[in-house]
């Protein structure tokens, strides 16, 4: 028997449907994307699952798991993919390589479950990132601490993990046996998605809360790091009647048009910086600066500017089109000539 998915129960929501015309809401079918693969597209539908082609023009590439889509299902060569809707929220990363190019990694997300482990995996760098990427995508953040039944004191993990972000729910579990931890994010309609390194329990986690059964790998105890066992990102059903996409570990996420993002996981230094004395403040030696002057009364680390000052950089750099990426290279090696012309001249006098 086939299963059927009713259009609520996928997520479907009133501003999907304001972008459809008469005609489309009379002849094609609302869909939503559930994997991606290099020349076909699974989708789900109220009628079923279905294997559809990508619209014309359109590469793969351009489509994430999540998105909500129009198909035409009575098309001789097969169903197709019409035309993507505008999206809720987006999840992407800079793409590895020297190129511009953004990667998906989901669309439509309610809520970013942002997995850690209670062990050498914990990272609040890493952690920081996660969040400036769900809130440049408008995405609701969680913080999960698998293998919370392991450590002697797992309560002193959570006040890490809490200790982060204050306004971020943090949760610790078993990632075998959650329980109803994250049910308030888990209820029919809502969507969330699984992001964190390998090795933290992701896909155990995914187990329990869909119930099934894909393939988990043992991780090295000494430094925490374990292989890809999720390869691919694919939307499933949870228990509780939402929707889960899964996401394979990451070993880098580089951040790109986050500055919103930043600057919500740093207000309190975003702030801090609208009051120093000078606008263009680096926050370093200048007279007057009053993130220097927070670091110095002990209430800002100066370890949490430092990390706040790399997002910044990472994404203002990543964030620059090619041709601005190639202007701002040829500007830095025309400063580079000039100076070694200089220092040539003055070796000559």
């Amino acid at each position: 028997m086939t299963d059927t998915f009713p259009l609520a129960d996928l997520g479907w929501a009133p501003d999907f449907l304001r972008q459809l015309t008469l005609d489309e809401i009379a002849t094609l079918t609302p869909c939503r994307i559930s994997a991606v693969h290099r020349n076909r597209i699974e989708a789900l539908c109220p009628t079923g699952p279905l294997s559809l082609l990508p619209p014309a023009g359109l590469s793969t590439a351009e489509i994430a798991v999540g998105d909500w889509g129009l198909c035409d299902c009575g098309l001789s060569d097969g169903p197709r993919l019409l035309r993507l809707l505008t999206r809720r929220s987006t999840l992407a990363r800079r793409a590895a390589g020297t190129g511009a190019d953004r990667q998906l990694i989901a669309a439509n997300v309610d809520t970013l479950f942002i997995v850690t482990s209670c062990n050498a995996d914990f990272n609040p760098a890493r952690i920081e990132r996660y969040l400036a990427l769900a809130r440049a995508a408008a995405v609701a953040p969680v913080l999960v601490l698998t293998k919370a039944d392991i450590p002697p004191d797992p309560a002193a993990w959570q006040d890490r993990a809490a200790a982060i972000d204050r306004r971020v729910p943090v949760v610790p579990l078993d990632a075998r046996a959650p329980g109803d931890s994250l049910s308030d994010w888990c209820r029919p309609g809502q969507t969330v998605a699984l992001l964190g390194s390998s090795g933290v329990g992701k896909t155990t986690l995914a187990n329990a809360l869909t119930g099934e059964v894909q393939a988990t790998a043992a991780i090295r105890e000494d430094d925490a790091k374990g292989r890809h066992t999720t390869t691919g990102r694919h939307l499933h059903r949870l228990a509780q009647g939402g929707w889960l996409i899964d996401t394979p570990g990451m070993r880098e996420l580089r951040l790109s048009d986050a500055g919103a993002g930043i600057a919500a996981t740093f207000d309190d230094l975003d702030a801090l910086a609208g009051a120093c004395r000078f606008a263009d403040c680096n926050h370093q030696t200048e007279p007057g600066c009053a993130v220097q002057a927070a670091i110095g009364a002990g209430t800002v680390d100066p370890a949490r500017l430092a990390r706040w000052q790399k997002l910044r950089r990472e994404d203002r750099i990543n964030s620059e089109t090619l041709a601005e990426a190639h202007a701002r290279d040829r500007a830095f090696g025309k400063r580079t000539r000039a100076a070694l012309r200089d220092k040539s001249r003055l070796r000559g006098t």
